[in-house]
Order: C-alpha cells, then structure tokens, then sequence
C-alpha cells in the first residue's frame, strides 16, 4: 500500500470545497496513550498513527488541500525511550520507501521540515530522493516536521540572515525557513485532548485558526478532519483587523 493510498471510502458531507483552506497542519498527539488504553507497548500506537497519516494525507489531496503538514517528530522526543525512537524511525524508512513510487505514479510532493543531519544515512537519503522527485511535481504537498522546533527553526532563518547579510525583515526571515515558499497555515489541528502548540509552527502559526479535540491521533477520522474544516469554515477570520 503506497503512502497516500485511499484507506476507506467517505463522502465530504457539509464541508464547502469552494472555500477549504490551502494548508492544513496537524500536530500528530496521542499514539501512546492510545496504545496504553489497550495495554499495548507505546510502538503499536505509532504503527497505527502512521497508517492514519496515509489515509488524511490521501484524503486532504482529494478534498482539494493544497498542502498538508504534519508534526512527526520533535526535537525534545529524543528524550523517549530508545525502543520508542527507533521504531518510529523504522516506520518512517518503510513509508519512505513505499512513498517514492507512489510519488512518481500520482505525481505526489513530500518534503521534510527540521533537521535531518542528526538521522540514519539512509533516512537522509531517502529525504533527499523525496526532495528531488518533489521539484519535479506541482500539485498536492505533503511536510513531515521531522526532528523539527519552532524555536531551533527561528533560530536558523535568522542565522541563515546574519551569513547571507540579510535585514531582519518578516519577509526575510520568512524566506529562510523550512516552509519557505509555503503560505502559512490557514488550519492547525491538535488531536489528543492537549491544548497547546509544542513548539510546532510558531513562526507560520501566528493567525492561523487552531481547533482542538479529545480525539486521539490513531481514532482519528476522515469525519474528524471533516469536522475541523467545518469549524474553520464557520470563523471570522479578521487578521487582526474589523469587518
């Protein structure tokens, strides 16, 4: 099964295709307390939670999203235990491997956000075959935030600033970040209960719409990403400003 292969079918119900936001994100919360619920080691959670990215992915690039992003892996879960760590590495090899034809065939964009000196030679290198395919393509995108913070991600644009001679601007700054050339995230979805951001996006994030639900990540649904764009769909989005 390739990474965006359709897992069931589902039909849009009340969402408004005309007026979906172009970037979703999404912070990935809560595979281990669902494995625990079930008396499972934490690594069946992950499993599960990497099988329900395929199915939102394929689904925000049928609904018409133009660019989903997802939280895989922080730069504070090193800290988890080394059992933990290394499958969730292991699962993301497999993905990637599976990933690269079905990017090829349906002419799929994956990009990595973070950063990868730290991960396995072969972890790196497929990142940069995914890259290398994605300049090819135009069309749906999908960004993996991996070993990635928002504070760590500031920091790089601005010393990426400081080396190129660069002024401190928002465009500037906005130029050298990992998303560079993304628009922003118009929709965060949180999963899992929590309430807060977790270092993920801060810079991207400043007006976007942030929905919360109890729903862990694994339970998560087509109906579920249905109901946050409903509820997106019903704001006043004011940037600040008065309507």
């Amino acid at each position: 099964m390739g990474l965006f292969t359709k897992k069931t079918p589902h039909t849009a119900g009340e969402v408004d295709r005309s007026r979906l936001p172009r970037h979703i994100a999404v912070i990935m919360d809560g595979n281990g307390r669902w494995a625990k619920k079930r008396g499972l080691p934490r690594t069946a959670g992950h499993k599960v939670g990497a099988e329900v990215f395929r199915d939102i992915a394929t689904y925000c690039k049928e609904l018409g999203v133009e660019y989903l992003t997802v939280y895989a892996f922080s730069t504070e879960n090193w800290k988890r235990p080394a059992d933990e760590v290394s499958t969730i590495m292991g699962l993301l090899e497999q993905y990637l491997h599976e990933a690269i034809d079905t990017m090829e065939k349906d002419h799929i964009r994956l990009r990595f956000f973070g950063d990868m000196s730290v991960l396995s030679p072969e972890l790196q290198a497929l990142a940069h075959r995914t890259d290398d395919i994605s300049a090819h393509y135009d069309g749906f995108q999908a960004n993996i935030c991996l070993n990635y913070g928002g504070r760590a991600e500031l920091l790089r644009a601005a010393q990426r600033c400081a080396e190129r001679g660069l002024d401190w601007t928002e465009e500037n700054l906005s130029a050298n970040m990992y998303s560079a050339g993304i628009p922003d995230p118009e929709l965060v979805i949180r999963p899992g209960g929590e309430m807060r951001l977790s270092n993920f996006l801060l810079w991207q994030c400043a007006y976007s719409e942030l929905y919360f639900c109890d729903t862990l990540w694994p339970d998560f649904t087509r109906q579920e990403l249905d109901k946050a764009i409903i509820d997106y769909q019903r704001r006043d989005r004011r940037f600040g400003g008065v309507k």
